[in-house]
Formats: C-alpha cells, structure tokens, sequence
C-alpha cells in the first residue's frame, strides 16, 4: 500500500494596505481574498492609523498610497524602515511626477506602481516585491532612468570600493550572494541552508539593500565590483 506524500504548505504572504480609497481598498481585499497565498495582515484609512499598526507584528509587503487625508503616505514608508526593516514596501498612488517618485524610493520604497490598473494584477506584483524585485510601471522606470542619467556621478572603482566603500555583508548574507550567484533559486537555497524560503528572500532584501541595488544582475556585478566574490 502506497503512502501518500502530505502537501506543501503554500508560505503566506502577509501584506498591510494603508488606502483611503474605499473602492480601491475594497477591491484590493477582494483580490488578496481570492489569490490564495497572500492574507491581509492590516488595513488602515490615514497615515494615523498607517503609524498605529506598525507598532504591531511586521508584514512581509507593506502598500502605502501617498495621498492620505491626515497627511502623507511617505511618513509611513520612513517609520515602516525603521520599525520593519525585513518588509517589503510598495508604493500605489496616482502620483507620478518625480518629487514624489524619488522621495518615496529614498524613503525606502522597493516598488512604486500608478494606479491604472486592476487591484488583481497589483498581487502578482507583491509577489514579485516578496521574492526580491522591484516593481515599478514604466513611466516611473523612465523618469528614475533619466534622473539617474542626470544626477548621478561616474561608479567608483573596484580599487576605491576596496579603501572603505565595500559593503558589509554577514557571513549568512554572503552565503547566500555566492549560491545566488551559481543560479540556485531561493527555494533551493532555503533546503541547502534548512531555513525557510522567507528567510533566505529576508536575505536577499537586505542584500541588495546594502549593496544599493534592485536586481539580481545589479547584484552579482555589484559583488565583483567590491571584491565581495571571485571574477
């Protein structure tokens, strides 16, 4: 008699929306209800009650909309860096000029997405924030490419990287750079290092927060580029 195998638990995706759009958050817990691997952790209205429930237990993806009637979504973003550093923050506004844009990413904001679309694709975009990325509608990506284009000065070389630039990563972060770099997946680096997927995607975050990137690709060149891994 053959022993059936017990399934996979799906890892949950907890995720806090501050919106006070009625139809738009409605539509929005809608969406996280039907998806199936993502649950609502917290829902606020105001950048009060945004405040308010970072004091409770972190969420993996935070969506912060920045246009709230007691103020603005980005002091959310600021407090949500230093009182959940392992979360994920998104950014879904109808604002899409570049002050907005660049203070919302400097604030700490991973993904910044207009609100031209359905809430239900706005699930596989927290997916995408969860496992690492950054997503952000095109023309956000257009005018963070041409301010990057504009402002920022030549990279530093590898040689002044090594006089005091390089990036300090723990033993367990440089673990996993040098597995992501020989193309193991985060599941298969969770089962090598017998952590959870969440934790090794933990990992990645802050990975490419310090090394100032937002890709995988960033990454690795990044590494090389400060000595941290081999040619």
């Amino acid at each position: 008699m053959t022993t059936q195998q017990p399934l996979t638990q799906i890892e949950k995706i907890h995720v806090v929306l501050v919106e006070d759009d009625m139809d738009y958050q409605n539509a929005f817990v809608a969406a996280v209800v039907a998806s199936g691997d993502l649950v609502l952790a917290g829902l606020a209205s105001t950048r009060a009650e945004g405040l308010r429930l970072l004091k409770g237990p972190p969420a993996d993806v935070l969506v912060v909309d920045l246009g709230l009637p007691d103020g603005s979504g980005i002091d959310v973003i600021r407090a949500a860096l230093n009182a959940w550093p392992d979360c994920g923050v998104m950014v879904s506004t109808v604002f899409g000029d570049e002050a907005h844009v660049m203070t919302s990413i400097e604030a700490g904001a991973a993904g910044y997405l207009l609100k031209d679309s359905d809430p239900k694709n706005m699930m596989d975009e927290i997916r995408s924030l969860n496992a690492g990325g950054s997503p952000i509608s095109p023309l956000i990506a257009r005018k963070v490419l041409m301010r990057f284009r504009q402002s920022t000065p030549p990279r530093p070389s590898a040689n002044a990287d090594a006089r005091g630039e390089t990036a300090q990563l723990s033993a367990r972060e440089k673990e996993v750079l040098d597995l992501i770099t020989k193309g193991f997946t985060a599941d298969e680096i969770a089962g090598l290092m017998q952590v959870s997927r969440h934790t090794v995607l933990t990992f990645v975050r802050r990975i490419y927060s310090k090394l100032k990137v937002t890709s995988k690709a960033e990454a690795i060149y990044e590494a090389r580029n400060q000595g941290l891994l081999a040619d």
